[in-house]
C-alpha cells in the first residue's frame, strides 16, 4: 500500500484548484441577476482562499521583509478600496470599474517587470519564452492601465466625452505600433531590460492614443474590452511566476471580457472594429441642439393627468435609462410600481442591454430598490409585449427607444436593437429637457402624437406620479 505525503505544497495546490472552481461558479452566478449576489459571494470566498494560501509560499514565509511589505500593501489597498466601493454612487460605477480595471492591468505589468529584474539580479539570462511572457504582460497591462485612466477621465467629464482626434493621428498610431514591434524584437534577441522599459513607456502612450478617439456611448464597450486586456495581462504574469491560479483566473477574465464586449457590440447593432475605429459621436447631428427641434411642437402634460392615465391602464411598461440613475430615483420608481400593482395594473420593467453606462447597470440599480427579479424583462422578452401595453413609461432613456434605429438609414444608431416603446398605445416621457442622448441625435418619439412629455427631475416627477395614482 502506497503512503501519500500530504505536504504544504499539495495543500496549496488543492486550495488553488478549489479557488479556480469557485471563480467558474462565480461567473455562472453572475450570468443571472437573480443569482448575481450569490456569485459575488462565491467569487469573494474563492479569492480569499487563494490569497490566504499564497501566504504559505516560501518567498513570504521565509522572508519577514516580503511579508511585511505584502501586509502593508494589502492594508493600504483595503483602506482605499472599501470606502470607495461602499460609498460610490451608482452613476459613478463605470468610473469605479475603469479605475479598478486599470490598477489590475498596471499591477500585472509591474509584476512581470519585477520578476524579470529578479532573474537578472541572480545573474540568470531568462529564456526567450520567459522574456516573451514578460513582454506580453508589460504590453497588455500597460495599455489597459493608461487606457482605463483615460476612460475614467472621460466618464468623469474631466475632459470631453466626445472622440478626440488630431492631425496625423493614424500616422502617429502606426509609428507607435511599429516602434513597439521593433523594441519587442530587440528585447527578444538581446534580452536587455532597457528595451522592456521602452516598451512600457510606448505601451502607456498607445493606451492613451487608443482611447482618446472613442467617446460617448462607446466608452462602456471600451471598458469591457480593457477588462479583457487586464485578464490577459494577469494570465501572462501567471506564466512568468509559474502560478496556475493566475493563469486560469486571468484567462477567465480575458475570455468573459471578450464575450461581454461582443454582446455589448451586438446590443448596439455595430461591430467591434466600428466602435473602436469610427470615432462614433464625434459630430453632433441633432437638429434642435440642447432643446431639440424648436420648430416642432411637443405635447407636455402634468403628473396629475398622467397619474390618472396610469391608474386606469391595464398594462404599464416602465423603461428605465441613465436619467433614472442620475436622479437616484430607483426607490421612487419602485413605489410607483407598487402603487400600480395595488390597483391591479400589470407592470414590469423593460431593460435594454446597454441602458445606463455599463452592462447590468439598470438591473443592479433596481435590485438596490428591491424590485423583484421577475419584474425585470430583458429587451427580447419585453418587445413582444409592447404592442399590448396601454402605457410605455420612459424614465431617463433616450437612444435605447429611438425609432431612428429602425427607420433612418445613415443614423449613428441605425441597426441598434431598441425597446419598441413606439408600439405602445400611449407613451409618457420623463426628461429634464429636449436634450439629445449619447448619440447626439433627436428622438422622433418625442414628437409622436401618442407621446406626453413630463419635464423635470425624474425623482420629483415620479413622486408626484405616485401621489396622483393613489388619488385617482
Amino acid at each position: 500500500m502506497l503512503a501519500v505525503s500530504f505536504t504544504l505544497t499539495t495543500a496549496r495546490d488543492l486550495a488553488y484548484l478549489i479557488a479556480i472552481a469557485g471563480f467558474i461558479f462565480a461567473l455562472k452566478g453572475l450570468s443571472s441577476p437573480k443569482h448575481a449576489r450569490r456569485g459575488e459571494l462565491v467569487g469573494a470566498a474563492a479569492a480569499t482562499l487563494a490569497i490566504a494560501m499564497t501566504f504559505t509560499l516560501p518567498t513570504l514565509r521565509h522572508s519577514g521583509w516580503n511579508l511585511t511589505l505584502t501586509i502593508i500593501a494589502m492594508v493600504l489597498g483595503a483602506a482605499i478600496a472599501v470606502p470607495v466601493a461602499r460609498f460610490v454612487k451608482m452613476t459613478a460605477m463605470p468610473q469605479l470599474v475603469a479605475v479598478f480595471n486599470g490598477v489590475g492591468g498596471g499591477a500585472a505589468a509591474l509584476i512581470s517587470i519585477v520578476e524579470l529584474l529578479h532573474l537578472h539580479s541572480l545573474g540568470l539570462q531568462p529564456a526567450v519564452y520567459v522574456t516573451a511572457e514578460v513582454l506580453l504582460g508589460v504590453l497588455i497591462g500597460s495599455v489597459s492601465f493608461s487606457g482605463s485612466a483615460i476612460a475614467f477621465i472621460k466618464l468623469q467629464e474631466l475632459i470631453t466625452g466626445r472622440p478626440i482626434t488630431y492631425p496625423g493621428q493614424q500616422v502617429i498610431n502606426a509609428l507607435v505600433g511599429a516602434a513597439i514591434g521593433v523594441m519587442v524584437i530587440l528585447a527578444l534577441v538581446t534580452g536587455s531590460i532597457v528595451y522592456v522599459w521602452i516598451i512600457l513607456v510606448l505601451a502607456l502612450v498607445l493606451g492613451v492614443i487608443f482611447v482618446l478617439p472613442i467617446g460617448g456611448a462607446d466608452v462602456p464597450v471600451l471598458i469591457s474590452l480593457l477588462n479583457s486586456f487586464t485578464g490577459l495581462a494577469v494570465a501572462a504574469s501567471g506564466f512568468v511566476l509559474d502560478n496556475d491560479l493566475l493563469i486560469v483566473a486571468g484567462t477567465l477574465v480575458g475570455a468573459s471580457g471578450i464575450i461581454l464586449t461582443r454582446l455589448m457590440s451586438s446590443a448596439m447593432g455595430r461591430s467591434l472594429p466600428n466602435i473602436l475605429f469610427s470615432a462614433f459621436g464625434s459630430v453632433i447631428t441633432a437638429t434642435g441642439g440642447e432643446e431639440g427641434d424648436a420648430t416642432r411642437p411637443v405635447r407636455a402634460g402634468t403628473p396629475e393627468d398622467v397619474g390618472v392615465l396610469l391608474a386606469y391602464a391595464r398594462k404599464v411598461v416602465i423603461i428605465p435609462g441613465y436619467g433614472l440613475a442620475v436622479a437616484q430615483a430607483q426607490h421612487t420608481v419602485r413605489e410607483l410600481e407598487e402603487a400600480l400593482k395595488a390597483r391591479g395594473v400589470e407592470t414590469f420593467f423593460a431593460i435594454h442591454p446597454v441602458a445606463g453606462r455599463m452592462p447590468g447597470h439598470m438591473n443592479v440599480l433596481l435590485a438596490e430598490a428591491n424590485v423583484p427579479y421577475e419584474d425585470l424583462k430583458e429587451m427580447d422578452e419585453a418587445n413582444p409585449e409592447m404592442s399590448t401595453a396601454d402605457v410605455a413609461l420612459v424614465v431617463g432613456a433616450n437612444d435605447t427607444v429611438n425609432p431612428a434605429a429602425k427607420t433612418t438609414p445613415g443614423s449613428p444608431i441605425f441597426g441598434m436593437p431598441i425597446i419598441h416603446a413606439d408600439e405602445a398605445e400611449n407613451i409618457i416621457f420623463l426628461k429634464r429637457s429636449m436634450r439629445p442622448g449619447f448619440a447626439g441625435i433627436d428622438n422622433e418619439l418625442l414628437y409622436d402624437p401618442k407621446t406626453t412629455m413630463l419635464f423635470g427631475d425624474a425623482k420629483d416627477t415620479l413622486s408626484k406620479l405616485v401621489s396622483a395614482v393613489a388619488d385617482a
